[in-house]
């Protein structure tokens, strides 16, 4: 029977800690997961792996177990061992498997997971060190179902916002309701949204990633916009009231005479809502812009160099 390495299996280290040992198999088990990958005998095969190399890594008595049988096959290849070794007692270099098997045997079968799965997954490499029980029947027990995880497009005006949204999971819809001041690769989770738990067990989670897509009106950093303001040669020289228009409706903005082209302007709380914080925004930065007339007429052309005369420029 060949030798498993759930290190390898899970992509870890062997002096992995148990969060990173669960960071990695949810990792995995959500990209293979049945659900995810039907009728891919490849991906549920890893699938089942996944579920094998868990349940005996995130298990302290297991993996210590586990840790020292290794380190005696490993001596064990060293000595001249082949790989597929029996349970018939003591080959080179002392190895034994007969002292690691559990009731001695090889069949029966594994336990389960959180992300479901029955214990008749398990190979026989699994049930010769831990028995066809999978750790005392916990195939039995209640288990978390898998989380779901999806994506959702939203435009910058609807992220300014918020409100209810549909959305189809699995080919169930979902009614949300999104918080105004959400940012682009942000994720909540929904509980009991997920996968349907094992043997009474809870429903996983739904986690929903927001994209939000470019406007070509403003750029955003973090809770403050900015914008590009066209503002007319006349209004800029001379000074004025003028429109703008925003995310949270239109402002009038006052420009003092002489306005240079590019200067900046800050309307405070004008800016994107700030997340879970009722009645707060940033701040709105006004870019402006000063436009040159076209198509001038012959009077304006002459004016304007009656202008450029009395400034010494003609």
């Amino acid at each position: 029977m060949d030798y498993k390495d759930y290190y390898k299996i899970l992509g870890v280290e062997k002096n992995a800690t148990t969060e990173q040992i669960k960071k990695a198999y949810r990792k995995l088990a959500r990209q293979y997961h049945p659900d995810v990958n039907p009728n891919n005998p490849a991906a549920e095969q890893k699938f089942k792996e996944a579920n094998e190399a868990n349940e005996v890594l995130s298990d302290t008595e297991k993996r210590q177990k586990y840790d020292q049988m290794g380190a005696d096959y490993q001596r064990y290849q060293q000595a001249g061992g082949g790989r597929g070794a029996g349970g018939a007692g003591a080959g080179p270099g002392g190895f034994d498997w007969n002292q690691y098997a559990q009731g001695g045997g090889f069949g029966g079968a594994g336990g389960g997971s959180e992300f479901g799965g029955g214990g008749e997954d398990f190979s026989d490499f699994f049930s010769s060190l831990f028995g066809g029980g999978g750790g005392g029947g916990r195939s039995n027990r209640p288990g978390a179902g898998s989380d779901y995880q999806a994506e959702l497009e939203l435009s910058l005006e609807e992220a300014y916002a918020g409100g209810p949204r549909t959305i189809t999971v699995n080919g169930k819809n979902l009614r949300i309701t999104i918080q105004p001041g959400v940012t682009d690769g942000q994720t909540i989770r929904l509980r009991d949204q997920g996968g349907p738990g094992r043997n009474g067990g809870p429903n996983g989670a739904l986690l929903i990633t927001f994209r939000i897509l470019p406007d070509a009106r403003y750029a955003r950093t973090g809770d403050d916009l900015t914008q590009d303001v066209p503002v007319s040669l006349y209004r800029a020289l001379l000074g004025g009231e003028q429109t703008v228009e925003t995310l949270g409706g239109p402002v009038k903005i006052k420009l003092k005479p002489e306005t240079t082209n590019g200067s900046r302007l800050r309307l405070r709380g004008k800016g994107f809502p700030v997340y879970r914080q009722e009645g707060q925004h940033g701040d709105l930065y006004l870019r402006l812009n000063v436009q040159l007339p076209t198509d001038l007429s012959e009077e304006e052309r002459d004016l304007i160099r009656q202008l450029a005369k009395l400034r010494g420029e003609e």
